[in-house]
């Protein structure tokens, strides 16, 4: 199960993305916005975060104008390894060296071809492992000291 959400700038890139999810049966949940009215981005990123973070959703993909503050958010979640990517090369490697559980776009810096191509290939790049497993748990560290 995938958690989606956008703010108003990101809308249109999100429903695209949503229906590539249903071409390909891939359950997710929508937590907004629910149209181009204004929203505070925080909000939404707050929601699709506490999702992934209690394993309601093994996954999240966050969307804004720049993806940015979508990221900065997510991130204040422990646990939380969000990935902004603007490619497919970042996307691959948010995964296979990071084990990303939330993939965040900007909606002003892509087509929604490159959109779903970086989608593709995050959702179908498995965590690598070995010494990145040792920088995860270096993370996992760092996350245990610093956040309460």
């Amino acid at each position: 199960m995938i958690a989606i959400g956008s703010d108003h700038g990101g809308y249109r890139l999100k429903e695209e993305i949503k229906k590539y999810l249903d071409e390909k049966n891939i359950e997710y949940k929508d937590l907004g916005c629910f149209d181009e009215e204004r929203v505070d981005y925080p909000n939404i990123a707050e929601e699709v975060a506490k999702e992934v973070q209690t394993e309601k959703c093994d996954k999240g993909i966050l969307i804004c104008r720049s993806g940015i503050g979508m990221s900065i958010v997510a991130n204040k979640f422990k646990g939380i390894r969000c990935a902004l990517c603007h490619d497919e090369f970042t996307a691959k490697y948010a995964r296979m060296h990071n084990d990303s559980n939330i993939l965040a776009m900007g909606a002003d810096d892509l087509t929604v071809n490159d959109a779903i191509c970086i989608l593709r290939m995050w959702l179908a790049t498995e965590f690598e492992g070995g010494r990145h497993q040792e920088r995860i748990n270096l993370i996992n560290e760092i996350e245990n000291k610093n956040m309460k």
